[in-house]
């Protein structure tokens, strides 16, 4: 199988001297939902940064369905949509400009984007909201519209960095449904959150990072297969197997 990412060696030092990538190797397949997971500051949001040619990597390689993103960064950047963590669109926008603007961004002609985002934006339940000025939005319904912007150009890989953050149960398990159709489709989608479980549940495959370094790769039943059931914890607490893994990999020795 084709792969929608790959990531040879990636190190970032930054100009502080922090080294935020210490020589990431990865692959995401095409077509499939890939969690990468890993504690605030472990890199993620860096890994992210260079493939969509937002921060500038210090050495190593990336290609975006075989597009190196130093050679042919155009033709790489147009197979990716972004979610990012922060809201980041003009509220006092209607959210049916904001996607049909974005659009033009592509060079699509006003005539498509106009019938695609209203499309977008009534599967992703906004239908009733498209005409309205985006202040009068929730905080699931803004993540949502960036979901909707970031697949106004049909890219064939979607990636989401943090987007449930903030967001009621409800909203975030239509949003997944929407996005499991998307990939039954052929979207290729990469995820990061802090929602353990909810990666368990949608993720075939999954990375864990911890301080710039990949400690864990593979498919979820082979991440899952590294935890150890010992009965209780001594706190009287236990998490997911996929949250006990992941603790296990990235707490402080």
């Amino acid at each position: 199988m084709a792969s929608a990412l790959v990531i040879k060696n990636l190190k970032k030092t930054y100009g502080n001297g922090v080294h935020a990538l210490k020589g990431v190797s990865l692959e995401v397949p095409e077509g499939d939902f890939f969690a990468l997971l890993g504690p605030n500051g472990a890199g993620k949001t860096t890994i992210i940064g260079i493939t969509a040619g937002l921060v500038n990597k210090t050495s190593g390689a990336v290609s975006v369905f075989e597009h190196d993103i130093d050679s042919e960064p155009e033709i790489a950047k147009a197979q990716i949509g972004l979610v990012g963590q922060e809201v980041n669109f003009n509220p006092f926008e209607k959210p049916l400009d904001i996607v049909v603007n974005q659009g033009g961004y592509y060079g699509i002609p006003r005539s498509i984007a106009l019938p695609r985002a209203k499309k977008l934006l009534e599967d992703l339940g906004l239908g009733d909201k498209m005409n309205q000025n985006g202040l009068t939005l929730s905080g699931g319904m803004k993540r949502r519209l960036m979901i909707a912007r970031a697949l106004i150009h049909t890219p064939r890989f979607l990636i989401l960095d943090e987007p449930t953050a903030g967001v009621d149960v409800e909203l975030r398990r239509g949003m997944w449904d929407y996005l499991r159709k998307l990939t039954s489709e052929g979207l290729t989608i990469l995820l990061t959150t802090h929602y353990l479980e909810e990666a368990e549940q949608l993720a075939k495959h999954v990375a864990i990072i911890n301080k710039g370094s990949i400690v864990a790769s593979g498919t979820m039943d082979e991440i899952l297969a590294m935890h150890e059931d010992k009965g209780e914890s001594k706190e009287g607490y236990r998490g997911g197997r996929l949250e006990e893994v992941f603790l296990k990999l990235t707490s402080e020795k």
